[in-house]
């Protein structure tokens, strides 16, 4: 067994329940303390939001974390990511099962911390383009700025970078409204 291979979702399902957050990169584990309560009480006005929008004007499903989104289940490769918000369009609803989605959501959101930055700007990011995540939000606190990424060919390209007291709509989303400056504490 390659290292590359060294952890598959059997070894997964046997992690513990310990508030920690697990995740496997390409078959590499990845541990990460619970967010932040700063972090929760961005997602949780980012989910008020989005609630209002989805299903009334855009159908689908909006999850939380922890959600399971295994991006591949082989003996050969396993990477399975927690988003701090997913979003699934009725295209893909079909990606769903007991475990969580298997495979690619419509939108993946992840809110930056000091903890997971540069696993969210560069190895998620990486994970997300691989496996056709059509949008990508990155929440970063710090700057008070979201950037939505969309997926163009094998790589995101930057769409909006929302910032301020101004309504915007991020893809996937029209009429989503978001404005930035209500999701900061």
């Amino acid at each position: 067994m390659s290292p590359k291979s060294a952890f598959t979702y059997r070894d997964y399902e046997a992690l513990p329940n310990d508030r920690r957050r697990y995740e496997i990169h390409d078959g590499e584990l990845c541990v990460t303390p619970a967010p932040s309560f700063e972090h929760q009480i961005i997602l949780s006005n980012l989910l008020r939001v989005l609630f209002r929008h989805v299903p009334d004007v855009a159908p689908g499903l909006v999850l939380p974390a922890p959600t399971d989104v295994i991006l591949s289940d082989r003996p050969d490769e396993t990477t399975i990511v927690q988003p701090d918000i997913l979003y699934i369009a009725p295209d893909r609803v079909a990606l769903t099962s007991r475990r969580g989605v298997e495979g690619g959501p419509t939108l993946a959101v992840e809110i930056l911390s000091p903890s997971t930055r540069t696993i969210d700007r560069a190895t998620k990011r990486g994970l997300y383009a691989r496996y056709g995540v059509p949008c990508l939000w990155l929440v970063d606190p710090d700057a008070h700025a979201i950037e939505a990424f969309v997926l163009q060919g094998e790589r995101y390209v930057l769409a909006a970078s929302a910032v301020g007291a101004e309504a915007v709509d991020l893809p996937p989303f029209t009429g989503l409204a978001l404005v930035p400056d209500a999701l900061w504490p």
